[in-house]
């Protein structure tokens, strides 16, 4: 079989968050381009497979398709091949896959596999078969090594999200190599913020399928119009507002007078501050307020 015409180093994947992980498994991936003197590629998947392959499944995504666009481009690879994971591809067998996509309509020659990575109808094979297809087929099949930390064994997409789901967003945030965020539009609230003198952004995520971190209390930064402001941010149910358990989104933007209705802000998430509690009157919620606008100005770096 003639190699020639195979110019890329590949590797597969969704790469939801483009974490730490993800940038091991590349930089490795770069490095055994180099040194086969091909070029370095990532396929990833637009839409998560479980979304075609179970009809209730409701993805909680660390990145949007945009944002892991730009994380990927970040890396300085020679190609970013974005694929529509469709019933079709999901009928492919690894062998098909590998023969098809890779090597015919890609020219793949290496495949790098990533730890306890699987592809392919009802994912059946693992790395031993993956090897002796691309034998087959005419692609060096090698297998990545485990990437961990020193307090974390094995980081995956699913550790970020229960992280974050805990309040846990120094651990989220080191996992990824760079502080969660979010999109929401500024929508019309309940103006008690502004009347107790902490005026709030009310916020409708941009990107439903986004996870939102548990409920809580958080020193986030807030970006609107590409400028930084320092703000506060409530995940919650209002229990002294009785909500009716429905949960807001709420940020209080330090030393921020602007309108801004209907537009949107990124959120960015860089601590804990406190969980939510309910008070008995609201001159307390008021005082705890303050109390959580100087933990933001004291731990500000």
């Amino acid at each position: 079989m003639n190699h020639t015409t195979q110019k890329y180093a590949a590797t597969i994947g969704l790469f939801d968050g483009v974490h730490a992980g993800h940038r091991y498994l590349i930089d490795s991936l770069k490095k055994e381009a180099e040194k086969r003197g091909l070029k370095s590629m990532v396929l990833t998947f637009n839409n998560n497979p479980k979304q075609v392959l179970r009809t209730n499944f409701k993805p909680q995504l660390l990145t949007t398709p945009d944002e892991k666009r730009v994380q990927l481009q970040s890396l300085q690879l020679d190609s970013i091949v974005e694929l529509d994971f469709t019933k079709e591809m999901a009928a492919l067998s690894a062998f098909d896959f590998i023969q098809q996509v890779l090597y015919d309509k890609y020219q793949v020659g290496l495949l790098l596999v990533g730890h306890d990575h699987r592809f392919g109808k009802d994912r059946i094979d693992g790395f031993p078969e993956y090897a002796a297809y691309g034998k087959q087929t005419g692609i060096e099949v090698i297998e990545a090594a485990q990437f961990s930390t020193p307090s974390l064994k094995q980081i995956s997409s699913s550790t970020i999200r229960t992280a974050l789901t805990n309040g846990k967003i120094e651990q989220a945030t080191a996992l990824l190599s760079y502080p969660y965020s979010f999109e929401g539009e500024v929508i019309s609230g309940y103006k008690v913020g502004r009347k107790i003198g902490f005026a709030t952004a009310n916020l409708k995520p941009v990107h439903p399928d986004k996870i939102i971190p548990g409920l809580g209390v958080y020193m986030v930064e807030i970006f609107w119009q590409n400028r930084p402001y320092k703000a506060m941010m409530n995940i919650g149910r209002r229990p002294t507002m009785d909500n009716d358990n429905n949960i807001s989104l709420e940020v209080h933007i330090l030393d921020f007078q602007e309108e801004i209705y209907g537009q949107i802000l990124k959120v960015s998430f860089l601590k804990k501050i406190r969980d939510e509690k309910k008070f008995n009157a609201v001159e307390d919620l008021v005082e705890q307020l303050k109390k959580d606008r100087e933990f933001v100005v004291h731990n500000w770096d």
